[in-house]
Formats: C-alpha cells, structure tokens, sequence
C-alpha cells in the first residue's frame, strides 16, 4: 500500500473513532445537562444563538433559534474546522449552513462537496437524530460536523 493511501486510511480511521466517541457522549433525549468535554478537545467553541428563549413546543427540550458552532477533524493535511449553522423549530433542523475553513485545495474541495449535500441528509430531521457520517463523498468533514451538532445541542437545551 502506498505510504499517501495508508495515510489517508488511518486518518479516515481516526475521523470515524471521533464520530463514534462524540456520539457515544451524545446526552440522552431525556438528558438535560450538557455533556462534558473530551479532554484534550480542540473543538473551538463559539457557539451562539439567536431566536425565541423559550423552549420549543412538543417537548423536545430544545429552544428554537438559530444556532453556530464550530468543529474540528483530522484529515491527511492536519486539523481542520468546519463552522455548522443550525435553524431548529420544535428540536427540528429547519436550515443548514456550513461555513468553510479550508487549509489546502483538497480542504476546499471535501468542504464544499460536504456542504452542497448536508442539507439533504439534515434538514426536516430531528436534532437528536443527527449524526452523518459520509456526505457527497466526504467522510472526514462529518467527524467536525458531528463535534459542531453537539455543542449547539448543549447551547440550544
């Protein structure tokens, strides 16, 4: 195997273990406190909201509002981060937007793909339910998209 594919493998590896471990810290639908932080995260925390404070309808214990974070991966080319916007509306996705940080061309290339398909694969869904794994051919921008998803679930409750 080639020294450039085994690279890639093992970082595809490493993007899916930080999918998985960001998933399995996911609170629970009845969780109302927050996650704690994996320790060492380099996940850059700038999360905010706008919108209505109170809690959405339906119990879904989440407020509806507008809603950014950023997440980081690994890929081949080091850390990377992508910022992920949220509208959510009774725990539903209603919008998506990804804002872009590439490092590199090949950067560019996976974040752009990744941000022409999400909003297929996310809006009309539950915010609970989100966690992609591979978008129009970009499997390790999903791993900051799910790091992202995540605090905004803490900052929306």
């Amino acid at each position: 195997m080639r020294p450039s594919v085994r690279k890639s493998v093992y970082a595809g590896i490493a993007g899916l273990s930080l999918a998985g471990t960001v998933a399995a810290c996911a609170p629970s639908a009845g969780d109302s406190s927050p996650a704690p932080a994996a320790s060492g995260s380099s996940a850059t925390g700038s999360t905010s909201s706008s919108g209505a404070s109170t809690p959405a309808a339906g119990g879904s214990g989440y407020k509806d509002g507008t809603y950014s974070a950023d997440g980081t991966y690994v890929s081949p080319n080091g850390t990377e981060t992508v910022g992920v916007e949220l509208t959510l509306a009774s725990g539903t996705v209603t919008d998506v937007q990804i804002t872009q940080h590439p490092s590199n061309p090949n950067t560019r290339k996976f974040q752009g793909e990744f941000a022409g398909g999400i909003a297929g694969q996310v809006v009309g869904r539950n915010i609970d339910e989100l966690n992609v794994s591979k978008v129009a051919g970009s499997s390790l921008t999903s791993g900051g998209f799910n790091q992202a998803v995540e605090q905004i679930k803490s900052e929306a409750r």
